[in-house]
């Protein structure tokens, strides 16, 4: 292929320049409406607050959150510290206009005691939180009181959901994307058997994922439990929130979604198809008809402008009706792309937080704008490896709509970055600040990469697309001449090996008969010798193989079958009905060999084109960086954004929602040794790394009798930081007491703590446990 150098592009080179300087505040707002906007709801207060001691027993319970969430009357429990329950089981709505805040009354006459508090709610944005925490009546006491030690949306389950939801962005991306490539920029591609399999995947993923989301909701956001995904009762409930409905829609959209892709490779891949095949023949009928029914000159002129003119209004009517299948399928298209991006930003974060009327069809057009980039840039990748050349224009064509989703992604990225970030120096204080940061390094790279890949669209000669068909015409006709070939080498070679068998069952039968015919001239007369020798002679002429028939009445034929033994088939006889019958298996064997040879052959053609196998590359790494961009944005749909976090802490004095709450950890051991089993309980208060916290530690045996033991020892870890082991020296109060005080952790976050039991003069054991601190 004749390539073309390389032009200065000025408009080019001003586009990326204007992405370069855009990017890093346009991809704050992450890719697709994956990015949470003000995303999980946090509880910024509580009466009573966390640890406080009270006089006397409250009236009711409040907790107030930093955005709407959902709840239920089993949303606050109220547990005494035998862990029964003692709020009254009724939710009470106490929110205003600008305070969410629900609460949960309480008995009169509650006794002295530490009470927990363990709550769990549904987020605006579909996110499941859950906490808990303890407060005093007279004077703080042990409690019992189970805490659920697995957050919600945690777990199994959690996990499950995560990556049900990266496959449904991954499945709208290659179903949206790839239809849109094949409508706007390649035709073609409809009759592609690689792109038609990356649509119809998509929208199975999508499919699939979304059913299996609608399953997932309920445990989910209870109980965590797996085996709740078959509790129609919880389904139901599920169906009546706006994550639910969001769901259902989403399906029907996707019925919808189904008729588009069945037009789109149906009526629109017809539509499409190269019309070169019927042409010829109706040429010929029309000139036979002339050179048949017409003898003068004027009627041949008559019959060739009839054809000319039926030839061009069929020419005509196929272009309008292609011009009508492109436009209904964009127009189709396009709404059906739109309200499956909508239910991600109608259920969740753009749905909620600051101007969410603006969010929210921001949000859509970020999404689509990510579909129609990532999408598209899928459908190039399969178009360029598994099917046939890609025309110049095609490529240049994407690359266009790629430069306008980048822009998209500009503007709109940047309105999210205001929302959800806030101030610069978050970017580096949280960690989903961080993780915006690896998205910005990751897409620089992306569009880096984009850049080699204009640069190689430039080097493209352009390939018409009625040269790619006589190309692909000419690639089927060499293939088949090709598999005719092999196919005549395989049947001469098993002609020949029929007839070498032959030959060899001839001779061995002539030794055969030579042998019988010595032991019949044995003790017999001259004449007899003279007969048999005669008839030997006969039998030694070879028959012929082929050519023309004998003559009357030479009969070599017969006589050689008559004196042939009975069963030995003659030598010249013609093929059996089963020697007729194809083989299956030499015919599927040829059938692998065609294939491998068409593989190898389109393999040669394509590596014989540098331009396009340096394209190849650079889109295919380009799809790599793509896969992990969608990683990282599917994980900050998890992960508290800064300016939610900020506002929890302002609003709760400059501790986050997981200060002041004691932690409380019941470890088992086993030294190994005589009475070496028991279980050690380890409390530690208020679990803040701003004040100084107390260990109290009490060791139990099996029965739950509490026991001394002759060494005990405590530290704490942070290897986040690469603190510690930070010892911890404890004061023995009583049989089987510890306690230790002014306990300094200099910051939050998860802690390891060990415990080391000696229960003699050999027998110890260390054990590790978790525990996180607040600030």
């Amino acid at each position: 292929m004749v390539t073309t150098g390389l032009r200065p592009r000025r408009s080019a080179v001003l586009r990326l320049l204007v992405v370069a300087l855009a990017l890093a505040g346009a991809l704050l707002g992450g890719l697709g409406g994956a990015a949470p906007a003000s995303a999980h709801a946090a509880l910024t207060g509580s009466t009573p607050a966390q640890g406080s001691v009270a006089d006397r027993a409250p009236e009711q319970v409040t907790l107030t959150f930093s955005e709407g969430v959902a709840m239920g009357d089993d949303s606050i429990r109220v547990l005494d510290p035998q862990g029964k329950r003692v709020d009254d089981g009724k939710l009470r709505n106490l929110s205003s206009d600008r305070v969410v805040k629900y609460g949960a009354g309480l008995p009169s006459g509650l006794r002295d005691g530490t009470y927990t508090v363990a709550w769990q709610a549904v987020s605006a944005d579909s996110h499941p939180v859950s906490g808990a925490f303890t407060f005093s009546v007279g004077a703080p006491s042990k409690t019992s009181a189970p805490v659920p030690q697995q957050e919600a949306g945690g777990g199994l389950v959690g996990a499950l959901y995560g990556i049900a939801r990266y496959l449904a962005y991954a499945g709208f991306v290659l179903l949206a994307g790839g239809a849109a490539f094949v409508v706007a920029c390649r035709p073609a591609a409809a009759l592609v058997r690689s792109v038609q399999r990356l649509v119809v995947y998509g929208w199975a993923l999508l499919t699939g994922t979304t059913v299996v989301m609608l399953l997932l909701r309920t445990p989910y956001t209870g109980s965590g439990d797996l085996a709740d995904v078959f509790d129609l009762g919880g389904l139901q409930q599920v169906l009546l929130t706006k994550p639910g409905a969001a769901l259902v829609s989403r399906l029907l959209l996707l019925a919808a979604a189904a008729l588009f892709v069945a037009v789109l490779f149906g009526a629109f891949a017809r539509a499409h198809q190269p019309a070169g095949a019927d042409e010829p023949e109706e040429t010929g009928e029309v000139a036979e008809r002339g050179q048949r029914g017409e003898a003068d000159e004027h009627g041949a002129a008559d019959a060739e402008d009839a054809a000319e003119e039926a030839g061009a209004a069929d020419t005509a009517e196929e272009a309008r009706r292609r011009k009508d299948l492109t436009f209904g399928l964009g127009f189709g298209g396009v709404i059906v792309a739109t309200g499956l991006a909508a239910t991600w930003a109608m259920a969740e974060h753009a749905s909620t937080g600051l101007q969410p009327a603006v969010a929210m069809p921001v949000d859509v057009l970020h999404l689509l704008a990510v579909a129609a980039w990532l999408g598209g840039l899928a459908a190039l990748v399969v178009s360029l490896y598994w099917g046939p050349p890609v025309e110049r224009a095609a490529v240049r064509r994407f690359s266009r709509i790629a430069f306008g989703s980048v822009v998209v992604l500009v503007a709109t990225g940047l309105y999210q970055s205001w929302r959800q970030v806030g101030t610069w120096r978050a970017l580096t204080d949280t960690a989903y600040g961080r993780l915006l940061l690896i998205k910005v390094a990751l897409v620089v790279v992306l569009v880096g990469i984009a850049w080699l890949s204009r640069q190689w669209t430039a080097r493209l000669a352009e390939a018409p697309a009625g040269e790619v068909a006589a190309a692909e015409l000419r690639a089927a006709e060499d293939a088949e001449q090709e598999a005719g070939r092999e196919a005549e080498q395989d049947f001469a070679k098993a002609a020949g090996q029929e007839e070498r068998k032959a030959a060899e069952a001839e001779k061995e039968q002539e030794e055969e008969e030579e042998r019988e015919a010595e032991k019949a001239t044995v003790g017999a007369s001259a004449t007899a010798a003279t007969t048999a020798t005669t008839a030997a002679a006969a039998i030694a002429r070879p028959a012929p193989k082929s050519g023309p028939a004998p003559k009357s009445g030479s009969t070599p034929t017969s006589d050689h079958s008559t004196s042939a033994p009975h069963g030995t088939p003659a030598a010249d006889d013609g093929p059996s009905a089963d020697d007729d019958a194809p083989d299956p298996a030499r015919a599927a064997q040829l059938a692998r060999q065609q294939a491998a040879v068409r593989t190898a052959r389109t393999k040669r053609q394509r590596d014989a084109d540098p331009e396009r196998l340096g394209l190849r590359r650079s889109v295919l790494a380009e799809a790599a960086v793509a896969v992990v961009v969608l990683v990282v944005t599917t994980v900050l749909t998890a992960t508290e954004p800064a300016r939610t976090e900020a506002a929890v802490k302002a609003t709760s004095g400059g501790q986050s929602a997981e200060a002041g709450r004691p932690q409380t950890l019941t470890i088992p051991f086993d030294t190994g040794g005589p009475d070496g089993k028991g279980t050690a309980r380890v409390r530690l208060a208020p679990g803040s790394s701003g004040r100084a916290n107390t260990l109290q530690l009490r060791i139990t045996d099996p029965s739950g009798k509490v026991r001394d033991v002759p060494e005990v020892k405590v530290s704490f870890t942070q290897k986040a930081k690469k603190l510690g082991p930070l010892s911890v020296t404890t004061r023995h109060t009583g049989t089987g007491q510890w306690r230790a005080g002014g306990i300094q952790l200099p910051v939050p976050g998860k802690w390891r703590l060990s415990l080391v039991v000696r229960t003699s003069d050999i027998d110890q054991v260390t054990e590790i446990k978790n525990v996180k601190i607040g600030s």
